[in-house]
């Protein structure tokens, strides 16, 4: 049988044990990034598992051995191991140039200086101690539960750095669809390498398309240009999906003379990004490849959430009170909002919880049906006999093994989703209609409002630091690294690690808990 793992809330399966590559195997061999998320669908349409076992067990730890704790601290601690520009090249560090009280970029004295993180220093992955594998939430590595430390790289400025500032030419990038954020991560990354000491600061336009793509000039950018961006949504650099030939990126990368390249997108662009660095890697580039993650789904594993996660939440909220009051204005009224979430059901969840107006949630990571004695439609009829009205909140991927199925995919492998919440409103229609009960129905969709958005003044911040710390680390030798925010503390992740899998909502967590006490809904099952 395969084994479940539990990590922050997300429930995957150990490819290895089905047959299939590892996600990091795959990704950093692909020479199209699209393919580590076809790998990552193959495993979650097997993974999803009604009950999540608390008890999580490597085979190959051996737990009657009194040092398999130690064992697994030191697989972890290896596979967490950041990948460095001297693991294959002859470089030299050199004192920073950057300086939280000197402007100019000149060599710091950091001798004394408290002001830089030490290359030893780590932050927790995990803070809680499960007493039992029946506890709320628990995620466990071995039977009896144990506590085992598991260390990660802690982000921020180094006294060392191995690129000459003048020597840089650094490149940024942002793939896929817009995100709340996008342009304040680029504005905080130019500011921190000018700081630094860089003058060739460049955006690719369109994504991984403007490296290959005749007509999209690289933008110059420099904080003069990007002074203002943070004002509005979208992106700057604009986005695209899909991308050329991995090697023809790194050619592309070779002959504009980029040492630094920051990619911000999703597990589609940070597998591009993995595959990049390694072919970068391959032929012995001195080239720092180092990813910002940009999803508003917030389905990226191991991190607290992505930047724009809260914007989006914001204004779905908005939504949910506009069906609330169209569906209390009328007679019998039902509002139903659909929200973005291919995979991962976290805005439709936060949104619900945060609006306290909705009386249905549905996500893709917990099925339900419509009809039958316990579908949606039954509950719906009951609600609108004892409340009068009713709101339902579904994610975009929710429900999909309901409707026919789609083989046709976009520019990034994603296969195309049929519309979950245009079937469930003619549903609702008709069943109503059926048992001659009149109900009026409000249908909300505000996919693409919710990401063209500013960000709010908390993602506002968490760009900020994100794109700080993708200077920071770049500068520090990384390369194949992301930034995140693992329980409050701000940290380097391998990319391999973090693309093994997309992260769900956990059916058996806390937060969906709280979720169903809020729409006090049952299971529609």
């Amino acid at each position: 049988m395969a084994s479940i793992y539990n990590i922050n809330g997300a429930t995957l399966i150990n490819p290895r044990q089905r047959g299939l590559s590892s996600g990091r195997e795959v990704c950093s061999l692909s020479s199209h990034y699209s393919r580590c998320r076809k790998i990552g669908r193959q495993a979650r349409k097997k993974s999803f598992v009604r009950t999540v076992k608390a008890v999580v067990a490597k085979p190959e730890l051996d737990f009657s051995n009194p040092n398999w704790k130690q064992r697994f601290q030191e697989d972890f601690a290896n596979r967490f191991n950041l990948p460095h520009l001297t693991d294959h090249l002859d470089i030299k560090p050199r004192p920073t140039t950057f300086s939280h009280k000197n402007r100019t970029p000149e060599p710091v004295d950091c001798t004394s200086a408290n002001g830089y993180v030490n290359d030893d220093d780590r932050a927790l992955l995990k803070v809680i101690k499960f007493a039992s594998p029946t506890s709320a939430g628990a995620e466990c590595i071995d039977p009896d539960c144990s506590w085992v430390e598991q260390w990660v790289h802690r982000a921020g400025p180094r006294k060392q750095i191995y690129f000459e500032p003048d020597q840089v030419k650094a490149g940024i990038v942002t793939c896929g669809g817009l995100c709340p954020g996008l342009n304040d991560v680029i504005r905080q990354i130019v500011f921190t390498l000018e700081i630094y000491g860089v003058k060739k600061i460049f955006g690719i336009r369109y994504g991984f398309r403007g490296f290959f793509e005749e007509g999209l000039p690289e933008l110059p950018l420099s904080r003069a240009v990007v002074q203002n961006i943070n004002l509005q949504g979208g992106s700057l650099l604009g986005v695209s999906r899909g991308g050329a030939n991995v090697s023809d990126i790194v050619d592309s990368i070779q002959v504009r003379g980029i040492n630094m390249l920051f990619v911000l997108g999703g597990n589609g662009t940070h597998a591009g990004a993995n595959a990049i660095h390694n072919e970068c890697r391959k032929r012995r580039m001195n080239v720092s490849v180092v990813c910002v993650p940009k999803t508003i789904d917030n389905d990226i594993l191991l991190m607290d959430k992505t930047f724009g996660f809260d914007t989006a939440v914001e204004e779905a909220q908005r939504a949910i009170n506009s069906a609330y009051i169209e569906a209390r204005s009328a007679y019998h009224g039902i509002g139903l909002v659909k929200l973005m979430g291919r995979s991962s059901g976290y805005i439709a969840m936060h949104a619900s919880l945060s609006s306290g107006q909705t009386d249905v949630c549905l996500i893709p990571e917990v099925p339900f049906k419509l009809e039958g004695p316990y579908g949606v439609l039954q509950h719906l009829e009951h609600l609108i006999q004892t409340k009068g009205s009713a709101v339902v909140c579904v994610a975009e991927g929710a429900g999909q093994d309901l409707l026919e199925k789609s083989n046709a995919t976009d520019a990034s492998g994603n296969v195309i989703l049929r519309d979950i919440g245009v079937h469930i409103q003619q549903l609702i229609k008709k069943h109503f209609k059926s048992i001659g009960f009149p109900a009026d129905v409000k249908y909300i969709d505000p996919t693409y409002m919710i990401r063209a958005c500013r960000a709010n003044a908390s993602d506002a911040i968490l760009c900020t630091v994100l794109g700080q710390n993708a200077v920071h680390g770049a500068f520090a030798g990384f390369s194949g690294i992301t930034v995140g925010i693992c329980n409050s503390h701000y940290v380097y992740l391998p990319i391999h690690e973090v693309i093994a899998s997309p992260r769900y909502v956990d059916p058996n967590s806390r937060m969906w808990h709280r979720c169903l006490t809020s729409t006090g809904q049952p299971d529609f099952i």
